[in-house]
């Protein structure tokens, strides 16, 4: 599978849970010649047969190396960021969710789930790949809810790319995230404002902003249906370091608030 198809192919998985991604890209293609991808994300969980050390070795055998890790502390979580050998390929961030620091109470419910996930092959389909167990009861979801949005979210979407992420920088009609954002917001799309609209400065050379997650209604297995978070719409502009070079890493303080870009809140 080559770099561009695997893209193609996420890109299609992504926009059927997240219609507004598709919306917003041909909101911008109105004005810019193309809309690039700056990095996509995905979530997991761990001690399980695809946890982040499984994925790592999927992404790697894509061109991709390691660029650094990071911790979350009061999410629970820790996550990989990975880049290409042809630094014109999105970046890719993963995180997975340390099971063992939750409740005893999610933690019961967590592995009831995850022991059914069988052994996966190491391919790229993984990544649209979707659930690998049944789909929760809604009491389960809500329990698990109220200690971790984003081990709810994983427990009904499964393992589906989180966000894609607009490249502010290339971008021809503007190059400020604040344009970008009050463009969105004015064509109707709901802005996260957790820490902020922007998360970071130029003084950390790295600028975010993100929509609110589509919602989506989905039946539970108890047969209850709700509406819950789907997958968002991030945008990054990023600045350059002493060294004259546009900084390509991540910032944990502002990964943690984009995190909440899929809150049921």
């Amino acid at each position: 599978m080559t770099i561009n198809d695997f893209y193609s192919n996420l890109w299609e998985d992504y926009i059927q849970i997240t219609p507004q991604a598709e919306k917003i890209r041909q909101l911008f293609l109105e004005t810019d010649s193309e809309v690039v991808n700056d990095h996509v994300a995905f979530r997991t969980f761990s001690d399980s047969p695809i946890d982040l050390n499984f994925l790592k070795d999927v992404v790697l055998s894509l061109g991709y190396q390691v660029q650094d890790s990071y911790d979350f502390t009061v999410k629970k979580l820790k996550a990989m960021s990975f880049i290409h050998e042809d630094k014109k390929v999105p970046k890719v961030f993963v995180s997975e969710l340390e099971r063992h620091k939750l409740s005893d109470a999610s933690q019961a419910i967590l592995a009831r789930y995850c022991d059914q996930i069988q052994p996966v092959k190491s391919e790229p389909e993984v990544f649209w790949s979707g659930r690998h167990w049944q789909m929760p009861s809604f009491d389960d979801y809500a329990t698990v809810l109220e200690e971790s949005e984003y081990a709810a979210w994983l427990l009904v979407i499964g393992l589906r790319v989180n966000h894609f992420t607009v490249n502010v920088n290339l971008l021809h009609s503007t190059d400020r995230l604040e344009d970008v954002l009050d463009r969105v917001q004015a064509a109707g799309f709901a802005i996260n404002e957790s820490g902020g609209r922007i998360k970071g400065t130029p003084d950390v050379l790295l600028e975010q902003g993100s929509t609110m997650a589509d919602k989506i209604k989905v039946s539970f297995s108890d047969g209850q249906a709700h509406f819950v978070p789907s997958c968002f719409y991030e945008f990054a502009k990023r600045y350059k370091n002493s060294q004259g070079e546009l900084y390509q890493g991540f910032v944990a303080a502002n990964a943690d608030k984009i995190f909440e870009s899929t809150s049921s809140k």
